[in-house]
């Protein structure tokens, strides 16, 4: 097999990501691997909320285009930060096992209050100054905890507990699953249950990209693939695309996975936090798809129409 050229974005974690991924090939038996770390439009421009930059297209961008152009074998991608389209001639798989899919509240290295639950945390007044990037967050935080201060926040996993600990804010809201793989989970003061916030589709989950056709790529991923992590990614995006979700929408989405049986969960909600629609329901994971498809049904039926036309306004 040729040598094996993958496509990264340069930051701690997205590193993480390849070199795991690439790991896990060369127990697998496949060829020597060479990163090669590109750094996307959303890296540039690093200032800006994501919704209002572009969208999640913005953190794959040039490395599509560079798996499309022959520039590289493989992208390998948090399966968060992918668009629900994908470009014409790529194919996505996930590999490696869903790492802990929860939201988690970080708290400054100062702070020392053990905390058991997230309400220890929301309590103070004046509320504290939280700081997310995502609308996702900040909708189903302000549904529950009406009078917190939450404000946004952009860069990568270090940055961002740069600005916590220097005082910028008091609290942050990540995603357990990169605290856990950069091993910075004890900065983890609690994390907070999928009743009240679900994770953004994807999310824990690593995803390769390749291009259609290339049998020998699709074969050596075959070898590293995770079943239940595939077939969940599969049903939270097939949620996605049935609702015509992007990045500013605050749309949540958990598949949970028991043997053959998958559960799936999701969440619609108004971007002030001010109503909020659930729907799950069960199925099969033979047919993922058609879970995703089945609960975005339920969450349209139950209201989330209108909600999902606020936030795209």
């Amino acid at each position: 097999m040729r040598r094996l050229r993958i496509g990264t974005r340069g930051s701690p974690l997205a590193r993480w990501q390849a070199e795991s991924v690439a790991a896990a090939m060369g127990r697998a038996g496949g060829p020597t691997v060479e990163l090669v770390p590109m750094r996307t439009s959303g890296d540039r421009l690093a200032r800006k909320p994501i919704s209002g930059a572009g969208g999640k297209r913005l953190f794959v961008k040039e490395i599509e285009e560079a798996l499309v152009d022959g520039r590289v074998d493989l992208a390998v991608h948090s399966a968060k930060d992918l668009p629900a389209e994908r470009l014409a001639g790529l194919r996505v798989q996930a590999v490696l096992p869903r790492e802990d899919a929860r939201d988690a509240v970080v708290a400054p290295r100062a702070h020392r209050r053990p905390a058991s639950d997230p309400a220890a945390l929301f309590a103070p007044d004046p509320p504290p100054r939280i700081g997310t990037g995502s609308v996702r967050r900040t909708a189903q935080l302000l549904h529950a905890y009406p009078h917190l201060d939450v404000a946004p926040i952009r860069g990568n996993v270090g940055t961002r507990l740069r600005k916590l600990d220097a005082g910028g804010f008091d609290l942050l809201v990540l995603a357990a699953a990169g605290l856990v793989r950069l091993d910075l989970g004890a900065r983890i003061a609690v994390r907070l249950p999928f009743d009240l916030c679900m994770p953004a589709p994807g999310q824990g989950i690593v995803c390769a990209e390749y291009r259609d056709g290339d049998e020998e790529v699709r074969g050596l991923l075959a070898r590293i693939a995770d079943r239940d992590a595939g077939a969940a990614l599969e049903t939270e995006r097939a949620l996605v695309t049935a609702l015509g979700a992007d990045c500013q929408v605050p749309l949540g989405a958990l598949t949970t996975v028991a043997g053959d049986d998958l559960r799936a969960r999701g969440v619609v909600a108004a971007p002030d936090g001010s109503r909020l629609v659930r729907h799950e329901a069960g199925g099969s994971i033979a047919a993922p798809a058609a879970l995703g498809a089945k609960v975005a049904a339920g969450l349209l039926a139950a209201g989330a129409g209108p909600l999902l036309e606020a936030a795209r306004a």
